[in-house]
């Protein structure tokens, strides 16, 4: 483990007992460690989705091990297992387990890439379609928004009178992508599209994201 000789680490090198208590132990930790995966994202997106030397600077694995063994101190009405406390601990044990977390760890920190890549992807390809010649509906993303008399459609059911008159496929293109370009600029995940209800009963496009919580009105 890092910095063994540390004092915020020396409780950690204590006493451990029986093959069954470390398992036990081992257990206990990778159980708290996928319970922590919102905690873990959240640490690793304030770093800035930046760690060097990853294995050395892990970021949850150090404070499952503490939080799990002070668990263990805690128990009530155990006594076998205090008494196995009081045995000499081996640290190639410790190291054993340290190193499931931190392959645990990284897993779940490749699956999150792996899914704001999917989204990066995504979110190019609707750019790229609003960019060609025909408008793709935001909501459905498969038929074209069609601008006529004053009405924005689409064969999914979109239905939005304009506020504009002057509004065209291409200023509706335009505010689309500025809008999603805003939002990319400070959350990765692809927001969503729906028509809400507005204030005279005129209908509005929406944009939304559940991920950061914002949403603006496109038209």
């Amino acid at each position: 483990m890092a910095d063994p000789s540390g004092s915020r680490h020396q409780s950690l090198y204590k006493p451990v007992g029986s093959p069954s208590w470390k398992e036990a132990f081992r257990q206990g930790c990778l159980e708290r460690m996928r319970n922590s995966r919102d905690r873990l994202l959240n640490k690793y997106r304030q770093a800035g989705g930046n760690m060097p030397g990853r294995t050395q600077n892990t970021l949850l694995v150090q404070e499952v091990m503490e939080e799990e063994w002070n668990a263990l101190q805690s128990m009530d009405g155990c006594p076998e297992v205090l008494a196995q406390l009081e045995q000499p601990m081996d640290l190639a044990v410790l190291e054993e387990i340290q190193q499931e977390l931190i392959d645990q760890e990284q897993s779940i920190i490749s699956e999150y890439e792996k899914s704001l890549q999917f989204d990066e992807k995504c979110l190019s390809v609707i750019l790229a379609e609003w960019e060609a010649n025909s408008l793709i509906c935001p909501v459905c993303t498969k038929y074209n928004l069609r601008i006529t008399g004053g009405v924005v459609m689409c064969q999914c059911g979109l239905y939005i009178p304009c506020h504009s008159p002057e509004l065209t496929e291409q200023k509706l293109r335009a505010c689309l992508e500025v809008s999603v370009n805003e939002h990319s600029a400070h959350c990765p995940h692809i927001p969503g599209f729906s028509v809400t209800e507005g204030t005279e009963e005129k209908s509005s496009l929406l944009m939304s994201c559940l991920a950061c919580d914002t949403w603006a009105v496109i038209i």
